[in-house]
């Protein structure tokens, strides 16, 4: 099954997880002056984090981002951090959807959510972009460009989030993080996630850039204008904070190095005839919009996302053999854990950046 078809689009409310139609209404009414009432509530079939659902009445719809019910770590699934960073930005040239409410009464809905706009417009899950014209990819491409160069130099202090996250060393704490999480688990190792992590703790480069990162920049975190092929809202920022730009942007890149039989990879492709930009083509146009000359650690920030890669479906395998994951999907994200850390280990020998 395609990630377009597991993903792409509304369903039912899924058991577990329904929302109270009489108190959806009931709040919207009090809340949104444009609201008519006769609601109707679908869930996405993505948002598996933190369960998202579209409510529309009359001709407008609007979104519904909750955090998920059950026992959550403290600081998990932060709905009111995505309010926060998705309210000051609407304030910015980054496309974003526009915020309307945050709510952390959990007696309203159960859990604290927060409502935004329903953007409407497309959601690509092949980064081929299979049905696209090679003028339209390159467009495509060129605004994902565009809109991460605006976000990374998005002033913070000036909105006010400055305590969004802690600057400087944003790479040593991811690294420790990942690092920490992989060897304390109970379970078989990778030799190449030991070698890389070696590897990369030896290397961290001298960081002197923050700003606000997205920390998951993809294709399928974006809805697109399909007439004009650019970006009209950046989705899921449940995992942005201030950090490293160039671990961001790289975390982006990172499906140039992937091949296109792996994971959303575009590796191996002709890109040429597919209109889609070269990763040094690429590289350049972020670098020139954002007054860079170069990336001196370029393929450090490689390395250091195949890793990250690897480390987060490393945690997926992990939380299956303890029981706590067995989703189709959760098998699918898992089984990537040795390969993302095979093709890790693979740049850094091909490179012979040792």
């Amino acid at each position: 099954m395609s990630g377009e078809d597991l993903y792409s689009g509304t369903e039912s409310m899924r058991s577990g997880l329904e929302l109270d139609a009489d108190k959806v209404e009931a709040f919207f009414r009090e809340n949104l002056q444009d609201f008519d009432g006769n609601a109707e509530i679908t869930q996405f079939k993505g948002g598996q984090s933190n369960p998202t659902y579209k409510v529309s009445s009359g001709r407008k719809s609007w979104v519904i981002r909750r955090k998920p019910p059950g026992q959550l770590l403290p600081s998990a699934h932060a709905v009111d951090r995505e309010f926060r960073v998705l309210t000051a930005l609407g304030k910015t040239n980054v496309p974003v959807p526009k915020t309307h409410l945050l709510c952390m009464d959990e007696a309203i809905l159960g859990t604290p959510f927060y409502v935004m706009d329903y953007v409407e417009g497309q959601v690509y899950w092949n980064a081929l972009l299979p049905d696209a014209s090679p003028d339209q990819r390159f467009q495509v491409f060129d605004s994902m460009n565009d809109s991460i160069a605006k976000l990374h130099q998005v002033d913070y202090e000036s909105l006010e989030l400055s305590d969004f996250g802690r600057p400087g060393n944003y790479v040593g704490r991811q690294l420790s993080r990942w690092g920490k999480q992989y060897r304390d688990a109970d379970y078989e190792k990778i030799p190449e996630m030991d070698l890389l992590i070696e590897w990369l703790q030896e290397r961290i480069p001298d960081q002197n850039q923050t700003s606000i990162v997205h920390g998951d920049y993809r294709l399928d975190n974006m809805i697109f204008d399909p007439r004009q092929n650019r970006v009209l809202a950046i989705l899921d920022w449940e995992l942005s904070t201030l950090g490293d730009p160039l671990a961001d942007f790289a975390y982006h890149v990172m499906q140039w190095r992937v091949p296109m039989d792996l994971h959303r990879g575009i590796g191996g492709a002709d890109l040429r005839s597919l209109g889609i930009p070269e990763e040094q083509s690429y590289l350049d146009s972020y670098c020139k919009r954002t007054g860079r000359t170069g990336i001196k650690d370029w393929e450090f920030y490689m390395v250091f996302s195949l890793f990250k890669m690897s480390a987060i479906c490393y945690g997926i395998l992990v939380r299956i053999h303890n029981g706590t994951a067995a989703s189709e999907h959760a098998q699918q994200t898992g089984s990537l854990a040795q390969p993302f850390a095979k093709l890790g280990w693979e740049q850094v020998r091909q490179k012979k950046l040792d």
